[in-house]
């Protein structure tokens, strides 16, 4: 297996679809943090301030926003998959989804109207207990797939939400298949924050839902007397986040962060797209087997992708150890910073701003991002210990390392 980050500077033809970013319009993107802020449930997750790490690495700042706080969900999938689900629904009923909020789809007449639904989708985890949550609280009904290897822990966690799951021997891809494929036989509906040809309404709903986590820290950098950080690390699966993420940066600021996404290296579609450099997205085959759960995918939202293509800054392909050391930095912290419990995908970003600045492997790709005394940093923490035996198992035991 390759121990060694890789990264590739974004030298990707722009994308031709002019103006791809205006699916992440601040109004867009407003619409649905209003719609998340109707939940009961809502509160901003924290954006934790890092300062003695930021010290110790030799930067100015670390903010970090933890979302293992989101609903009580303890990841933030949720956002996505409730929204799209939400406009869906809104769209049925001929409404806006700015005049709908959360006791509005609940009531009995506006379930009379709707009827019963089963919404499909395939997921490691996080997203599927996200959509099996929003669909109990809407009463109604789910189904999830899950890819081979996937945690048992995770698939229990979207049974008690009263879904319908199980884990298949397939993997991420092929369960995005068969949920589509079940999803059209059966008449429901699917939830993926993938897209593909001909499915892409969906997918973009889940990226603008996925803005509210960046709205959110927005909001919260200014707070703390940031009006534009300069880096934003951001771990990519299929992109749907990042793509949401870098949308709301373009529309946010007018002197755009360097943005640097990251996957595995046995998931990394995206960089492997970025060093063909010919604008097309690539695909990654076979199981995946990342600890990165959340970011075994190997085929590209192709509405994310035009996104990351035209705006991103760097793409970084990063092997397990870099998670593992992420997790065990944040949840064993310089004496006066937060300690943050982040699970597997949640702490890749902070192991890899961490290696880059004290790695003199790194050097270039430190000089390539101008990461500086001056650097203010935001990275997500999309998930807590999502499957404690696993987090555990890593940061006590040292697994995963070099």
């Amino acid at each position: 297996m390759d121990k060694f980050i890789k990264w590739e500077n974004n030298r990707i033809p722009k994308s031709k679809k002019e103006n791809c970013a205006d699916i992440l319009s601040l109004e867009e993107v407003g619409k649905a943090k209003k719609f998340h802020e109707s939940f009961p449930e809502y509160t901003k997750t924290p954006l934790v301030k890092l300062d003695n790490l930021a010290k110790e690495i030799g930067v100015s700042g670390i903010y970090l926003k933890d979302e293992s706080y989101r609903f009580g969900l303890n990841a933030f999938k949720v956002l996505g998959g409730s929204y799209s689900m939400a406009k869906y629904l809104a769209q049925k009923l001929g409404k806006d989804i700015s005049e709908l909020g959360y006791e509005e789809l609940i009531k009995k007449e506006t379930r009379d109207k709707i009827g019963e639904m089963t919404f499909y989708t395939a997921t490691d985890g996080n997203h599927g207990r996200g959509v099996a949550w929003t669909a109990n609280r809407l009463k109604q009904k789910s189904v999830v797939y899950m890819p081979k290897g996937s945690s048992e822990v995770r698939l229990q966690a979207i049974k008690n939400e009263g879904s319908i799951a199980s884990i298949t021997d397939m993997n991420y891809d092929d369960a995005v298949r068969l949920a589509a494929a079940d999803a059209k036989k059966n008449n429901g509906l699917i939830v993926q924050d993938t897209a593909w040809e001909g499915y892409e309404e969906i997918p973009t709903w889940i990226m603008q839902g996925y803005g509210t986590m960046a709205l959110e820290a927005i909001e919260q950098l200014k707070e703390y007397g940031v009006d534009e950080p300069t880096h934003v690390f951001v771990q990519a699966g299929v992109g749907s986040l990042a793509g949401g993420v870098q949308g709301v940066l373009v529309n946010a600021y007018k002197n755009l962060p360097t943005t640097v996404i990251v996957e595995s290296n046995l998931a990394d579609c995206l960089y492997k797209s970025a060093v063909a450099a010919d604008g097309e997205a690539k695909v990654v085959g076979g199981d995946m087997q990342t600890i990165m759960a959340g970011l075994a995918c190997g085929e590209a939202n192709i509405i994310s992708w035009e996104i990351l293509k035209t705006y991103s800054k760097s793409f970084v392909s990063a092997p397990d150890w870099v998670a593992a050391n992420g997790m065990r930095i944040l949840g064993n912290p310089l004496k006066g910073d937060t300690k943050v419990i982040s699970g597997e995908s949640g702490a890749v970003t902070t192991g890899l701003v961490y290696e880059i600045m004290t790695n003199p492997e790194y050097k270039q790709l430190k000089a390539d991002l101008k990461l500086n005394s001056e650097s203010k940093i935001l990275v997500f923490s999309t998930e807590g210990d999502t499957d404690p035996e696993t987090y555990r198992k890593i940061v006590w035991k040292g697994g995963s390392e070099k």
